[in-house]
């Protein structure tokens, strides 16, 4: 049974006005995706902030100010560290030939390894600069703040990727399969998984069961409880949906059977198993 969603949406959100530029419904995502995190972000700070003899009011505005500091450097490292990772991880035969090209992030070409490693820099960059007056703020209490919304981030993402006709999935006479007609990858006019709504939904399932884990106790916070299981579900879930994946760069594959985004995804793994032996170590101690 073949699929009958044929697949071909307007690219663009709408037109600003006057100067005739397109905001892409790609971009409005990852907009709102971060707008709602920022203030998911200020939330948590404010109870992992929060101490009896402080009044709530200055612990909100604490808040607000370390909030307003971190966004900007997870932004930078998100937008940085994406593009490069595409320049470096799936596109470097390109880009060696026309390095002025990876100034053209417009173009399209992010990658979310990248990204997270962006992420990861620029919270040791905040955690340095927060040291002196905030030094109850470390960088697994930051990780762990952080985790939760980028769960929710990483779903409006790919439901971006979704409406771009991007990061498509392989060939599939499943009755749930997508006919892209415009791809940016993959084949126009087959039916294929609509592997970023398979991944769109996983990450919001991801951020369901990190806030359930934050409302049953705030005090996780900072104990890499919730950065553990962020990077073993996340991560671990990327490396089994790159099979049903068009793949990014063939060439980087090693015999077929691991892909660069799978290669990639490893060490995160590991990184969140790590974090997780290491609470629950802790916590029968």
């Amino acid at each position: 049974m073949l699929a009958q969603i044929i697949w071909d949406p307007n690219r663009n959100f709408f037109v600003v006005p006057y100067i005739n530029h397109p905001v892409t419904w790609y971009g409005f995502l990852f907009a709102m995706g971060f707008l709602l995190g920022y203030f998911l972000v200020r939330k948590i700070f404010s109870e992992f902030l929060a101490v009896p003899e402080k009044p709530i009011i200055e612990t909100k505005l604490q808040a607000v100010q370390l909030t307003d500091r971190l966004a900007v450097l997870v932004i930078l490292g998100t937008v940085i560290g994406a593009r490069l990772g595409h320049v470096f991880f799936y596109g470097w035969p390109y880009f060696r030939e026309h390095p002025l090209d990876i100034f053209k992030i417009w173009e399209g070409g992010l990658a979310s390894h990248g990204g997270a490693l962006g992420v990861l820099i620029a919270l040791f960059i905040f955690v340095g600069l927060s040291k002196k007056t905030d030094p109850k703020l470390t960088f697994l209490s930051v990780l762990d703040a952080l985790v939760v919304p980028a769960a929710l981030v990483g779903g409006f993402i790919r439901i971006g990727n979704f409406l771009n006709q991007e990061i498509t999935g392989i060939p599939t006479d499943v009755p749930w399969a997508v006919i892209f007609m415009r791809p940016l990858d993959g084949l126009a006019g087959v039916s294929v998984h609509p592997v970023q709504l398979y991944e769109s939904l996983f990450y919001f399932f991801v951020f369901i069961v990190l806030i359930a884990i934050w409302l049953a106790d705030k005090k996780t916070v900072g104990l890499g409880l919730l950065s553990g299981w962020f990077f073993v579900l996340v991560f671990g879930f990327r490396f089994f949906i790159e099979y049903l994946k068009v793949p990014q760069n063939e060439a980087f594959d090693l015999d077929g059977w691991i892909r660069m985004g799978q290669m990639l995804s490893i060490p995160f793994v590991l990184l969140g198993m790590t974090l997780l032996i290491r609470y629950y170590v802790r916590a029968k101690s």
